[in-house]
């Protein structure tokens, strides 16, 4: 089994920061990406940051310099550092984890969710 898990999400007025955290854990071969969705109601799930195990890292043009995606993907966790926020930016976030199970020699590649983190901007 994989977990993923979320943390951080709350209740922060425009111009604030949050930071959210993200650990896979569980039988994970290795760690090839993890990425940060959010979803605001009614509107389909969005890609904001991703990180790649190849050392890419993007970012949806609506966050670029204001969040930040950082972590460590050899032992599954990824954080977001979220500034400037705008009420726009009000969503519940979803961490993804891309990983490979098995062994060596025979792997197989999987996506998990974790729950989600409810993020509010408001004054």
């Amino acid at each position: 089994q994989v977990q993923v898990v979320e943390s951080g999400g709350g209740l922060v007025q425009p111009g604030g920061s949050l930071r959210l955290s993200c650990t896979a854990s569980g039988s994970i071969l290795s760690v090839e990406g993890m990425r940060w969705f959010r979803q605001c109601p009614g509107q389909q799930r969005e890609l904001v940051a991703r990180m790649a195990s190849s050392g890419t890292i993007e970012y949806a043009d609506s966050v670029k310099g204001r969040f930040t995606i950082s972590g460590d993907l050899a032992k599954g966790t990824v954080s977001l550092q979220m500034n400037s926020l705008k009420p726009e930016d009000t969503a519940i976030y979803y961490c993804n984890a891309d990983v490979f199970r098995g062994t060596s020699l025979a792997r197989l590649r999987y996506e998990y969710w974790g729950q989600g983190t409810q993020v509010t901007v408001t004054s």
